[in-house]
């Protein structure tokens, strides 16, 4: 990026990469009719099948209206059915189509492919270093802070 390396503030520069690699993955779904936003939300339902909205927007990081409109598109596009919670009837669950698992299963090796495009500079053990890096990361970010 050019600047010297005691000038970055780290958090911009993940921000700088998260937003390159968000364009390059985003062009990759175009051709399934997705955003980068939609194909996440669809794996994460796919994962915990009957999750609610609330819990989805705070798993993405966005507000509950926000996680509404994309799941509204989602719905009008039979990707995703929303049903009564059994008891809490404020809450609806949010499961995969049969449409919604089959296009997210066509999108997914496509997404695969690029972020292995991406990765092809690092050596396994670079690979295994960033990663272990933004896991360790983001649970500090989750835990108490001591002294705030």
């Amino acid at each position: 990026m050019g600047e010297k390396s005691h000038d970055r503030v780290l958090s911009f520069l993940v921000r700088h990469t998260w937003l390159s690699m968000r364009a390059a993955i985003g062009a990759e779904l175009e051709e399934f009719g997705l955003t980068v936003p939609q194909f996440a939300t669809l794996m994460m339902v796919k994962e915990s099948p009957g999750k609610s909205v609330a819990q989805l927007a705070r798993s993405v990081g966005s507000t509950r209206q926000a996680a509404n409109e994309m799941l509204a598109a989602l719905e009008r596009d039979g990707l995703i059915t929303r049903s009564p919670h059994p008891t809490d009837r404020r809450t609806h669950q949010l499961h995969l189509t049969d449409l919604g698992a089959a296009r997210y299963a066509d999108a997914l090796p496509a997404v695969q492919r690029r972020e292995a495009e991406l990765e092809a500079g690092l050596a396994p053990d670079q690979r295994d270093a960033v990663i272990a890096w933004m896991s360790s990361i983001s649970t500090a970010c989750q835990a108490p802070g001591e002294g705030h």
